[in-house]
């Protein structure tokens, strides 16, 4: 069965570029309208140049801070403006904010603070912002990626990632519970390690060979996972196939 969103809106965090750009580009292949949003205004524009003929008319950029709740608000509100709702929201924002790990004893509560507020309050926000315009339709999907560092010991190395990452899946499952009853569903996708984004391409390269080779060989399916491989699992989860589908973290990592 083919995979459509064909007249559904669809807002996409962090879509700029790897996983974000990705889900970007395959929900509007798909046929959604997809406003697309993050802060690097520049990469932004060139994901969205890079998409084809049919992208350029169903992707609308919008410069987006979505740890501040106004702009969150306003995004929302030009999104449902044409249909009254939005039936999709993909949470890909978060991240590491340029920061390494380092023994907790270091580590600042701004630095804390930073990851908590981009990953967790931004994922709570945009959920919270889309969840109005969902229960008055009857139905909705809501899908945050998280990480496998949410679910066990983070490759990072920063203790705030890890809990944030936590978060988002505790998050996932009582939203789950509570919009379930609205025909909301509310599940999550924990990437293994997917060179995405400058923060990953320097932890890949700060591995050296003989840390590739290790994470390499962990990995049962002997490659890294793709950013179009996290939005395969997406585009199921977010489509008409997953209806019964709800509170659930899948793990998209070759079977590490």
């Amino acid at each position: 069965m083919d995979i459509s969103f064909d007249g559904k809106t669809a807002i996409v965090t962090g879509a700029a570029h790897g996983i974000g750009e990705a889900i970007t580009h395959g929900l509007a292949s798909r046929g959604a309208t997809v406003w697309a949003c993050d802060i690097l205004e520049d990469a932004l524009n060139r994901m969205v140049a890079a998409g084809s003929a049919t992208d350029d008319t169903s992707i609308h950029p919008r410069i987006v801070d979505v740890t501040d709740k106004a702009q969150v608000t306003a995004l929302v509100e030009e999104a449902s403006a044409g249909s009254g709702h939005v039936d999709i929201l993909v949470c890909v924002a978060g991240g590491v904010s340029g920061q390494a790990g380092q023994a907790i004893e270091n580590v600042t509560e701004q630095q804390w603070q930073d990851i908590f507020e981009v990953n967790l309050k931004g994922a709570f926000l945009c959920a919270q912002g889309v969840a109005p315009t969902m229960k008055a339709s009857g139905e909705g999907r809501i899908l945050i990626i998280s990480s496998g560092a949410g679910l066990g010991v983070s490759l990072t190395g920063i203790q705030a990632y890890a809990s944030a990452k936590a978060g988002q899946i505790g998050l996932v499952r009582q939203l789950a519970h509570e919009l379930g009853p609205y025909g909301i569903t509310v599940n999550s996708v924990a990437p293994g390690f997917i060179r995405s984004n400058p923060s990953s391409e320097k932890q890949w390269i700060a591995m050296g060979e003989e840390g590739q080779r290790r994470l390499m060989e962990n990995i049962p399916l002997r490659r890294l996972g793709a950013s179009e491989d996290i939005a395969n699992a997406v585009m199921f989860l977010v489509s008409d196939l997953a209806t019964y589908i709800t509170g659930q973290t899948l793990s998209v990592n070759g079977g590490r």
